[in-house]
């Protein structure tokens, strides 16, 4: 079961890659540390690697567009989600980010339950551009099933991400 959602999210997320315009295209790796708000599950160190499409909205500030996301915590807890990505420039180099992501949460070790493998991620950081068209961000998120399950403890999460375009 696993393994044919893996599969499916690999082929959503590599159509998603194809049909989107190269222009605008952006990479993000991150690493950082889970804190699981359930006392017995296992915080660890987390890694994360996203695609960010190009923008479906561009404003004077803001952009929008669609991203998909892969993490993967020391402990070997899992997530690939997909959903929408939003950036609002502060200045010339500062930078606002914010994610929406749903999508699917693998647990490992058990007592990592997050309450249903059906999870939503969100996130908020600030970032800065560097001269070469790459930047890097400190961003918080939270992974949490929103109450469709009886048990809904949530993960949060602190990252330093590095972004570079394509």
């Amino acid at each position: 079961m696993a393994g044919q959602v893996i599969r499916r999210a690999a082929t959503v997320a590599a159509m998603a890659i194809m049909a989107a315009p190269v222009a605008a295209q952006q990479w993000v790796a991150g690493i950082g540390w889970s804190d699981y708000t359930y006392r017995p599950a296992d915080d660890s160190i987390i890694g994360t690697f996203e695609y960010h499409a190009a923008p479906f909205y561009v404003g004077t500030n803001a952009e929008a567009g669609w991203a998909l996301s892969g993490e993967i915590t020391g402990a070997g807890d899992g997530f690939i989600g997909g959903g929408a990505a939003l950036t609002y420039d502060l200045g010339p180099a500062w930078f606002l980010e914010g994610s929406v992501m749903p999508g699917v949460f693998f647990r490992n070790p058990s007592v990592n339950d997050l309450g249903s493998s059906f999870e939503i991620r969100s996130l908020l950081g600030v970032g800065y551009r560097l001269g070469n068209g790459s930047a890097v961000s400190l961003a918080v998120s939270h992974k949490s099933n929103a109450s469709t399950a009886s048990f809904n403890p949530g993960v949060n999460s602190v990252f330093l991400r590095w972004h570079w375009g394509l």
